[in-house]
């Protein structure tokens, strides 16, 4: 999944890996995280794939290197755009599926963990939005990147729609338990 990620990335132009983990922190990083550990070795394959290529960038302490999208790799992520949409496993649900098996406080500090975590995650979703607002103000077509935006769109969404079912679950519980 990382390796096209960074060939969608490398689609909009050339860039570092330091500036394709800021982009993917900014931007994907809303449904996957990815490490410089993980970043580098995908990287690799794709030079070695011959899907993106390398060049070293002299700079004034370290040589920075530039990744560039070529044929081969634009060909491969857009033969992958083009594949059938699957659903992908939730561990959350899983795990709630099987949370009559847990003691209520360990179950509710676990939801409310989750929760808040969601909370900071809605948080997150607003400020990026915030600076999405602006970048679109200042851009010619702002409408060719609506399936982008609507991505950030979906993710408040889900959020918000997760917290509400963890809402629920805890007074279910609460009122089953009286």
């Amino acid at each position: 999944m990382l390796e096209y990620i960074i060939l969608g990335l490398l689609m909009e132009g050339d860039m570092s890996g330091y500036e394709m983990k800021k982009t993917i922190d900014m931007s994907v990083g809303l449904f996957y995280k990815a490490s410089f550990g993980s970043l580098y070795p995908a990287l690799k394959r794709l030079a070695d794939k011959k899907w993106v290529s390398v060049t070293e960038e002299e700079g004034s302490t370290k040589n920075k290197k530039i990744y560039s999208l070529l044929p081969a790799g634009r060909s491969s992520f857009l033969l992958w755009l083009k594949e059938p949409l699957e659903h992908s496993r939730n561990e959350f649900l899983l795990k709630v599926f099987f949370y009559d098996y847990l003691d209520e406080p360990t179950r509710n500090l676990r939801l409310g963990e989750y929760q808040e975590k969601l909370n900071q995650e809605i948080g997150r979703l607003q400020a990026v939005e915030e600076v999405v607002e602006g970048e679109l103000s200042q851009i010619p077509n702002p409408e060719n990147h609506y399936f982008r935006v609507s991505v950030l769109s979906y993710g408040k969404h889900f959020f918000n729609m997760e917290k509400e079912y963890i809402e629920r679950l805890l007074k279910g519980a609460a009122s089953n338990h009286e």
